[in-house]
């Protein structure tokens, strides 16, 4: 049996397809009309701007890459609601804050498994990539990750 691919939170981020509609991952924020702030996580009521008057917030990819503005190592098991097995022995994971220079915000995020303090530096250009945060037998949970951006790309 397939197992479904569901987002961790709905309309945070784009998903991949196997069908090849040319659609690649983005975290996805909001933007109001009026005075243009965007916000992620995403506002689909109001322009969090106290300043403005607002208008409906429009969706918008945000960018693809980023600069590290911090990052830690994860150590202990954070509490409920985060899914995780407690019978499983915890593995730390890497946290990383990334300034999005074109939307003038910093988004908090896991690091792509594999990649630890020791791999990043602030300043250090990052790229969201697709992830997982949890398994089980009926679902895989998605999620966004940090990793090093390739020169190349």
């Amino acid at each position: 049996m397939a197992r479904t691919r569901t987002p961790v939170v709905a309309g945070w981020f784009t998903e991949l397809t196997e069908d090849g509609d040319g659609r690649e991952f983005r975290l996805l924020g909001t933007r109001c009309p009026a005075c243009s702030a965007v916000f992620f996580p995403r506002e689909d009521s109001f322009c969090r701007n106290p300043a403005c008057a607002g208008g409906e917030p429009e969706e918008v990819p945000l960018s693809k890459r980023g600069r590290v503005w911090s990052y830690t190592d994860g150590r202990y098991r954070p509490p409920p609601p985060y899914v995780s097995d407690p019978e499983v022995e915890w593995e730390p994971c890497t946290l990383v804050a990334v300034e999005l220079a074109a939307e003038g915000m910093v988004v908090l995020g896991q690091a792509a498994p594999g990649v630890t303090v020791a791999d990043l530096s602030v300043g250090m250009e990052v790229e969201v990539v697709p992830g997982i945060l949890h398994e089980d037998a009926e679902t895989v949970w998605t999620t966004w990750h940090w990793r090093p951006a390739e020169a190349d790309r």
